[in-house]
């Protein structure tokens, strides 16, 4: 043989050993690679006022940039699927942020809202976490969700983190523990604030008020001044009070993820 013949024959072999070695690197990383399920909202009226509603987008948005530059990967579910509605006020001036304005600019992220998966095709054994944006919207819908408490429920029965920010916790409203017992009972809580609610003018508004149903569970309800950072973490449970808190419940998440 030929030392031309030799010399190619040894890249070859390099070549392949490499590739391959690259590819059980990658199914590794794959593999190890956390991931999170995000559920919205497919809400959008505000009850009777006509006026438009959703969820927030600070809240999915800060949490979903914290966890994806950390290598997380996101899947995005919704009770219809497809486009989820944003709060209409979420959009305005003064509720932009950092994250917001990424959002704004984020073409791959934008489609991900309006091709939402539908939340019935989603099994928990896929992912690790599942996180709750806030907003109005899922007071109307998620909280009556038979799919989403059943979904909520395997993941904490599998002991996964399961977290809420906002409005979300209200989504904890018919959510039983193993005992059949309302999950939330006898549990650290936070949530949307009666006087942020109070704040914002939507008290009459909305079906009920999250920091009352938390209290009325058996929570064990705790809260900062309005519009501050409050976060809260029992077991598995993580509940953050206000969009402030966004950021806050992610870094919670992730920290529990390890």
């Amino acid at each position: 043989m030929k030392l031309t013949h030799i010399i190619v024959l040894v890249l070859s072999l390099s070549s392949l050993t490499a590739n391959s070695q690259n590819n059980k690197n990658s199914d590794k990383q794959n593999k190890d690679q956390k991931k999170v399920l995000f559920v919205l909202t497919s809400h959008d009226e505000l009850g009777d006022t006509g006026e438009k509603t959703g969820f927030w987008v600070e809240e999915f948005a800060a949490p979903y940039y914290n966890l994806l530059d950390k290598g997380v990967k996101i899947t995005i579910a919704s009770p219809k699927g497809g486009k989820a509605p944003i709060d209409p006020r979420s959009k305005a001036d003064a509720s932009q942020t950092e994250a917001t304005k990424r959002y704004n600019n984020d073409k791959a992220a934008q489609n991900l809202i309006n091709t939402t998966v539908k939340l019935e095709n989603i099994k928990a054994d896929d992912f690790d976490a599942v996180f709750y944006p806030g907003g109005h919207g899922p007071l109307w819908d998620l909280a009556e969700s038979e799919t989403s408490i059943a979904l909520i429920e395997t993941f904490n029965e599998q002991k996964k983190p399961i977290a809420f920010v906002c409005h979300a916790p209200g989504i904890l409203k018919d959510v039983k523990n193993a005992e059949g017992e309302p999950f939330v009972k006898g549990k650290n809580v936070t949530g949307f604030t009666n006087t942020e609610e109070e704040a914002v003018q939507l008290t009459k508004v909305v079906p009920f008020l999250v920091e009352d149903m938390l209290k009325e569970k058996g929570g064990i309800y705790t809260k900062a001044a309005n519009w501050n950072v409050h976060v809260v973490q029992d077991g598995n449970l993580i509940t953050g009070q206000n969009p402030a808190s966004s950021n806050k419940v992610a870094d919670t998440l992730y920290e529990s993820l390890k």
